[in-house]
């Protein structure tokens, strides 16, 4: 069954350039005021017209009646002057209710004056097919207090002044037309030339990321809203390319630490199937391939982790002294011949998940595990701003040629103490401390070594 045919709405888009947007804000505002005073321009028009018709209702009410004598008895004389056509264009005469001069005029003028006669001051307008406007002065008598004897009708014909009135909107409208599209072209014009200097960075930074320059737009010569735009800009690609250097570096650095452990399990796997092996040999080649592929989940599940860390949106909470037991008990259970772990402080509430905080502390207790001789200690402490967490143990401590060159990637203080470990450990704990609003620094001063964490508060 066909649907039957229908039509989309017709509807105005919005301009997608900033230029098009501003003329089109301008125009708009511009029809506004223009539409708002071209109103009060007619209606004060209009206005006027209509009292300069009232003005000549009256000077021609007056000069009739100046030419008119009202006797004793209210009998009212008209002395016919020199010229008179003001009779003939529109003016009655009546005594009492009676007309006693009517000009040429149409029947419904002529029941429409009649209706004002005997009224004081009274403005009429007539409607089609006579458009006029009629005025009744009053006659009074001379004697008698006033009293109205009789009654001038003066008339006038409107459609002079409608014309007019006509000419002057149907003027007014197209000159605001005329004024609307130069308003649109000069502020297109203006905006175009003011935004050439932006468009202008846009191209030199289309070119720029093309080529991969260093090049930056400088804030020389441009004004104060343009050089604090190039200023903000160059600040933020000194940090963009700032940060693109760790991250290669840093790539580089883990590539190349991955790459040791994935050549060890290649290594173990292909002398494990070129010839056979007695149960020793077997044995030690799987403690290395598991050993080896340790270290890179360890690797892989500490850059998740940071990966986790700086996208969430919500970063989470967890009670770090119960991790700090948690970790314990594990190393207790998996290391049973390794130094034994104290966990000192008061309960601290960190602003990061549970699983952040163990990947933060496991390779700091790791690395203590390594090294301790008797006892490691974790002491949690609530500070301003956020928790510290210190990692101590009683062994040989960091050597002062090292210092926090110990958190580079794959560095070891002494690589031939015959301990495990690729030396990554300290540098992805600090690197997702970081990324968790956080660090991680080696105390200086101590007898052993002393890892302090520092992390928001929950």
């Amino acid at each position: 069954m066909r649907r039957p045919h229908t039509t989309m709405p017709w509807r105005i888009s919005r301009p997608g350039t900033l230029r098009g947007r501003l003329a089109l804000l301008a125009l708009v505002t511009a029809a506004l005021w223009v539409a708002l005073l071209t109103g009060a321009f007619n209606l004060v028009l209009s206005a006027r017209l209509g009292e300069q018709a009232d003005d000549l209702l009256r000077t021609r009410a007056a000069a009739v009646a100046a030419t008119l004598e009202v006797g004793p008895d209210g009998e009212i004389f008209v002395h016919e002057p020199a010229d008179d056509r003001a009779l003939d264009i529109g003016v009655w005469i009546y005594r009492d209710s009676l007309a006693i001069e009517r000009p040429k005029a149409p029947e419904g003028l002529q029941r429409q004056a009649d209706r004002l006669a005997g009224r004081r001051d009274v403005f009429v307008e007539t409607a089609e097919p006579y458009q006029a406007r009629l005025y009744a002065l009053p006659v009074l008598a001379a004697r008698g207090h006033g009293r109205q004897v009789g009654t001038v009708v003066a008339l006038v014909g409107l459609d002079p002044y409608r014309s007019t009135a006509r000419a002057a909107l149907a003027g007014t409208a197209v000159l605001g037309l005329l004024l609307l599209g130069v308003v649109y072209l000069v502020t297109r014009a203006i905006v175009g030339r003011a935004l050439r200097p932006v468009a202008e960075m846009s191209a030199q930074a289309a070119r720029w990321s093309e080529r991969g320059t260093a090049e930056r737009f400088g804030a020389a010569g441009r004004p104060d809203e343009l050089a604090s735009l190039a200023a903000n800009l160059d600040e933020l690609l000194d940090r963009l390319a700032a940060v693109l250097r760790h991250e290669q570096q840093q790539s580089a650095e883990l590539s190349h630490e991955l790459r040791t452990p994935l050549a060890r399990i290649v290594a173990e796997t292909d002398w494990l199937t070129a010839r056979p092996r007695d149960a020793e040999g077997r044995h030690n080649s799987y403690t290395a391939i598991a050993s080896a592929a340790a270290t890179m989940r360890q690797i892989c599940e500490t850059l998740l982790s940071e990966a986790r860390a700086r996208s969430s949106p919500i970063p989470g909470r967890c009670a770090v002294d119960d991790v700090a037991r948690g970790l314990a008990r594990r190393a207790a259970e998996e290391h049973p011949d390794a130094p034994d772990v104290v966990v000192r402080g008061i309960s601290t509430t960190a602003g990061v998940s549970v699983t952040v905080a163990e990947r933060i502390l496991a390779p700091l207790l790791d690395n203590a595990r390594r090294y301790a001789v008797r006892t490691i200690t974790i002491e949690c402490a609530q500070v301003t701003g956020g928790i510290e967490v210190a990692v101590s143990d009683d062994g040989p401590g960091v050597p002062g040629s090292i210092g926090a060159a110990v958190f580079e990637p794959g560095r070891r203080a002494d690589p031939e103490d015959g301990h495990d470990g690729a030396g990554l450990g300290l540098a992805l704990a600090r690197r997702l401390a970081r990324a968790a609003g956080g660090d991680i620094h080696l105390a200086t001063g101590t007898s052993g070594a002393r890892f302090v964490v520092r992390l928001p508060a929950g």
